[in-house]
């Protein structure tokens, strides 16, 4: 306690660490706000069937991610996966399309370009979810419209809603602690885990299981924990440097480590995963699963065997995808002979890649299909008589991104402390491993 006080201290000493924590708090109070503000023209008091229709399934999912904005009719509505939506779609292209490819190799302008055409598709994809919103809505509360409700003009805000949503995570990057949109996911994922415990405790009160639920907090504690090493699980592989002869003193036997993890795409497989299957959802216009049928029933029902399948066959692929842009075996092998170094047994160069890229798919298979597990754990909290909302955060849709997004969070906050001479956060020394390289952030 008196270590945490201390560190506390440190971080308001350091002016410009206060400063950046103070403006992600206010950014972050900024967007709490903006999901209580109602569209124009909308009874905030007649959204019982809005709530109802996301209080369970991928429409929960959807809530979730928007921080109650969705079933708030809020101008923040439509959330920021949109945005997620669009930037799959550019790292996709920029797989196969050479243009995107070129733009990736030009360093800090290409990626504002890329940056800038995200932004484009996200207006774009915007366009054709805001009516789609819109119907629903009417569909799910007609009484909730007044006569000064405005059709065009509630699409132009929702537009607007989540560009400028977009904007507050940019100026978290910028200007606070990092990670903005990552910690704009978070900030709503926190917000309905009190209204989920209330929830389930309340049921379990009705029903007389107050073990049962302390038991499920168990549960979800010992998830939690292997979240946390699957986060910070490193593998590392020794590298046995060459005898290096400066001046007339020998340097030999350094052995140094590369760093591998096993799960080094973070949480973004999950949340890409996420936003692809919930694409036929909103191409059909947000429709309930109870007027779904045929394809769009089998996504709408987060309970179901294809969901869960195709969920979890994405992530898997999609962990493979994100490690491979991460981690580049050829550079590392590059890097390695430029110092000199090598792997004991393995020749240097295309020998060294193959070993690299080998180790790599071998660790990240246990790594991908722990991520699919534990994004389709849900589904079997809920068979086993769960609440729905309670169930979200036995899952990598929620858990994994809190544990993640607060890992780098600490990390940020760690590397300012250490750089000006304070201590780091663990009181031992050790150091708080985040998600890396792009992965890191959304």
């Amino acid at each position: 306690m008196r270590a945490l006080i201390e560190t506390i201290k440190n971080i308001y000493k350091i002016e410009d660490l206060r400063n950046r924590i103070l403006y992600t708090l206010g950014i972050l109070l900024v967007y709490r706000l903006g999901t209580k503000v109602v569209l124009p023209g909308i009874d905030p008091t007649a959204l019982e069937g809005l709530r109802n229709q996301t209080s369970q399934g991928v429409m929960g999912l959807l809530d979730m991610f928007s921080g109650g904005a969705f079933s708030n009719a809020s101008v923040f509505g439509l959330g920021i996966m949109p945005y997620i939506s669009a930037s799959i779609i550019v790292q996709l292209l920029g797989i196969a399309v050479p243009y995107f490819q070129k733009l990736q190799r030009e360093g800090e302008s290409g990626r504002r370009k890329i940056n800038q055409i995200t932004r484009y598709l996200t207006l774009l994809i915007l366009l054709l979810q805001a009516p789609g919103y819109i119907a629903n809505l009417h569909a799910q509360a007609p009484e909730a419209f007044t006569p000064g409700f405005s059709r065009v003009g509630a699409m132009l805000i929702l537009t607007a809603g989540t560009m400028f949503v977009m904007w507050l995570g940019e100026k978290i990057t910028d200007k606070g602690i990092g990670n903005g949109i990552s910690l704009i996911i978070m900030i709503g994922i926190i917000a309905r885990l009190p209204f989920a415990l209330v929830a389930e405790f309340g049921g379990r009160l009705e029903q007389g299981g107050l073990v049962s639920f302390l038991l499920e907090i168990v549960v979800l504690f010992f998830v939690f924990m292997g979240t946390i090493l699957l986060v910070q699980g490193t593998r590392r592989i020794p590298v046995q440097y060459a005898k290096r002869i400066v001046g007339n003193k020998q340097y030999g036997g350094v052995r140094q480590y590369i760093p591998l993890k096993v799960n080094a795409a973070g949480v973004m497989p999950i949340i890409f995963a996420q936003a692809l299957v919930m694409i036929p959802l909103t191409v059909a216009g947000f429709a309930s699963s109870s007027s779904a049928s045929g394809f769009l029933a089998a996504f709408s029902n987060f309970q179901g065997f294809w969901y869960n399948f195709v969920l979890a066959v994405l992530i898997i692929l999609f962990t493979y995808f994100y490690t491979a842009i991460t981690i580049n075996p050829v550079q590392m092998a590059e890097d390695m002979k430029k110092n000199g170094g090598f792997i004991p047994g393995v020749k240097p160069g295309r020998k060294t890649v193959e070993f690299l890229d080998t180790i790599m798919s071998r660790i990240t298979l246990p790594g991908s299909i722990f991520l699919a597990i534990i994004a389709i754990l849900p589904t079997f909290a809920v068979m086993a008589g769960v609440n729905n909302q309670f169930a979200q955060f036995y899952g990598g849709t929620s858990l994994l991104i809190l544990v993640g997004v607060v890992l780098d969070t600490l990390q940020q906050i760690e590397s300012h402390l250490l750089m000006r001479h304070y201590d780091g956060l663990m009181k031992s020394g050790g150091k708080i491993k985040g998600r890396t390289g792009s992965a890191a952030a959304i």
